[in-house]
């Protein structure tokens, strides 16, 4: 058995749960949770129906070193919760920016854990950042909302290609200064 452990990539702490690097335990609920049409249709890059190797692929690249985007849990597990409630991540771009992303198993919508998860990454700042920006579909208010409560600011529209409906979507583009 060999344990791989990710030593740039720090566990962050929200109120109810840890922000901890993925694990390859992770996959089969990433791949039920993302599976589903729901949480696929509001993010850019997850298929629906989920191809068979998908989940064991971007887990992969959550672990590599040469990586460019850093992928957490949202884990309860020290509170009584849920080991694998949703994810979040932080894609590094030029002059100390991040672009966040985030989605949350339907089981925990409308529980206030994506705003406590994005608050934490960003009270943490691990890459160091001085913006963060991040968009969502103009058909996802929930996420907007998240976001606004968080700081983020309003910079304008835009439209993203997402996968699982094969099509361009109107987008809401939010930025936060560190």
């Amino acid at each position: 058995m060999k344990l791989v452990q990710i030593i740039n990539q720090p566990v962050v702490e929200a109120e109810n749960f840890d922000l901890r690097p993925l694990r390859r335990s992770d996959m089969g609920l990433i791949e039920h949770y993302a599976g589903d049409e729901r949480v696929a249709r509001m993010t850019t890059s997850i298929p629906h129906p989920l191809p068979p190797g998908t989940t064991e692929a971007f887990v992969a690249r959550a672990l590599a070193e040469d990586r460019d985007e850093d992928i957490w849990a949202m884990d309860a597990t020290r509170s009584g919760g849920a080991e694998l409630m949703g994810l979040i991540s932080l894609e590094r771009m030029d002059r100390d920016q991040s672009e966040i992303g985030y989605w949350v198993a339907p089981a925990f919508w409308n529980s206030g854990i994506a705003s406590q998860a994005v608050e934490a990454l960003i009270g943490a700042n691990p890459q160091g950042n001085a913006a963060m920006f991040a968009s969502v579909f103009q058909d996802n208010p929930a996420s907007a909302r998240v976001l606004t409560h968080c700081g983020f600011q309003y910079l304008g529209d835009a439209e993203s290609y997402c996968v699982a409906r094969d099509a361009t979507v109107p987008t809401w583009t939010y930025s936060r200064k560190l």
